[in-house]
Formats: C-alpha cells, sequence, structure tokens
C-alpha cells in the first residue's frame, strides 16, 4: 500500500458506499441539485448533520455537474456551548463555512414558561436565521440533515397528535417562498447514520446545553416504531413505502380529489364505444 494512502476499514467503506448510493438516489429522485447549485448545508453538531456534509462533499467530487458547498451554523449561544468545535472541525476538512452569532437562547428563555419545552421557538428562530442567510448570501439550496426515520416520526406525530396525513418532504419551498430545503438523506436509515458517525469519530455536540425537556411526544413514537421493528422487522420499510405511494382517490380529503364532480358517465360512454 503506498504510503499516502489511507487505510479504510472494511465496514466503514461499505456504510458509506450505503449512503453514497441512497443519497443519490434522492437527489435524483427529486432533483435536489442542480448545476451551479450553492448549497447551505446546517451544520448543529450532531451526527445527522456531519454525515450529510461528509457524504455531499463527496459526492461533489465525483458529480456530473458543479456545485459548491457552504457548512453553516448558528450559535444560538447556549451556556456551555462549545464554540471552538465546528471551526476547528471544518478547518480539517477544508471547506468552506460560516458561524452565525446570534442569541436566541436568551429571547426563549424570556419568553417560553419555565418547564415547558423550548424546542418549537428554538427551532422555529433557528429557521428563520438560516433562511434570511441563505437568501442574502445566494444560496440556491438548504440542505438539513433529516433522514429516513426521522420523516416516519413526523408522520405518526402529525397522524396521533394532529390529525393530518402530513410527513416531512425531501424537497420543499420555504414558507417565506424565497428557499428552496432538501433533505438527501431522505432515503437514510439512522441507525446506518449512527454506525457512519462511530467510525469517522466526528466531534458531537450534544443538543441538551439549554436544558429544554424532551419532546415526548415523539420520543414516545420512536419507542413504538422500535417495538414494530422488532416484532415486525419489515413494518417500517412498508409505512416508507406507503408515502411514497399515495392514492388521493381513496381517502377523504375533498381538496386533493374532486370527489363532488365524479360521475360514471365517462364510464357509461367508454363502455358502448367498446361494444
Amino acid at each position: 500500500m503506498p504510503k499516502n494512502e489511507q487505510f479504510i476499514h472494511p465496514e466503514l467503506h461499505q456504510i458509506e458506499k450505503k449512503l453514497r448510493r441512497l443519497v443519490g438516489k434522492a437527489i435524483k429522485d427529486f432533483n435536489m441539485i442542480e448545476e451551479g447549485d450553492h448549497i447551505m448545508v446546517c451544520l448543529s453538531g450532531g451526527k445527522d448533520s456531519y454525515t450529510l456534509l461528509q457524504i455531499l462533499l463527496i459526492l461533489q467530487q465525483h458529480a456530473p455537474i458543479a456545485f459548491k458547498i457552504t457548512a453553516v451554523n448558528l450559535d444560538q449561544k447556549q451556556p456551555g456551548f462549545p464554540e471552538h468545535v465546528l471551526p476547528e472541525y471544518l478547518k480539517t476538512l477544508g471547506v468552506n463555512f460560516h458561524i452565525i452569532e446570534e442569541d436566541t437562547f436568551s429571547i426563549v428563555q424570556r419568553v417560553v414558561p419555565e418547564g415547558k419545552t423550548t424546542c418549537g421557538l428554538c427551532s422555529r428562530l433557528r429557521r428563520g436565521n438560516l433562511y434570511r442567510y441563505a437568501k442574502d448570501n445566494g444560496m440556491t439550496k438548504i440542505a438539513l440533515g433529516h433522514h429516513r426515520d426521522d420523516i416516519i416520526e413526523t408522520f405518526f406525530l402529525n397522524l396521533f397528535f394532529g390529525g393530518k396525513l402530513q410527513a416531512m418532504p425531501a424537497k420543499l419551498r420555504s414558507d417565506d417562498r424565497e428557499n428552496i430545503v432538501i433533505r438527501p438523506l431522505a432515503y437514510c436509515h439512522e441507525q446506518t447514520i449512527s454506525d457512519y458517525a462511530n467510525f469517522k469519530q466526528f466531534p458531537i455536540i450534544p443538543c441538551n446545553l439549554c436544558g429544554s425537556q424532551e419532546n415526548l411526544q415523539r420520543q414516545s413514537i420512536k419507542s413504538l416504531l422500535q417495538i414494530w421493528q422488532k416484532e415486525y422487522p419489515s413494518r417500517i420499510d412498508n409505512i416508507f413505502a406507503a408515502l411514497q405511494n399515495i392514492a388521493p382517490s381513496h381517502l377523504l380529503d375533498h381538496s386533493h380529489f374532486d370527489f363532488k364532480n365524479l360521475k360514471v358517465s365517462a364510464c357509461k360512454n367508454l363502455d358502448i364505444l367498446m361494444e
């Protein structure tokens, strides 16, 4: 082996190959990245966003189109946040990056009553700052690190607690209609991402610095899915497949299917012509 050739563990190679394939498929299926795009990869310091950045950097080297990547982190000024970790890591990658410094932590602490979860407001403020930075700096796509399990969990959260059939899209136009958000990890299992992160030894920053309560509803859904996965291994795969195989005419939402004007006359006329 040449001296400058780094040894790659066979299992790591297989995991990375799988992630590259699934991310590549998601990008192709949803036309996530196009020629000349400038992708803002939102980096939180968790395993998912580290994996997203790493796989996109690898694909960037081999893709038939040219696109730019900028890693962006929002430093929300939580007490104890290790602000040196991400810049030091990103410098080792040689990737273009920017740290947005915005004290949203104080806003959340002031607005949210004591004992209530801060995650909802925190995420909205974070999203607003990231969207604004993307627009002001000519980013054409915003890449988030949500994976397949996040999408399924969100579907059941909306089903059980929100009364709607809605998950987490792989690609969407933001509410301000000025940004395109993509989720290249949409086809990737969380366990695969965890295994990859363990091999790569990413400098993980825990998401508990603000001391907020866990999202109990999401945790209950995650526990339910884990039980199903043990008892019925194919059930989760079938659920995810169902999210890609929608039949509006077999549901009850008249805003998505024209039940009112559904008639049999066209079918009768066709039968006559076939006689």
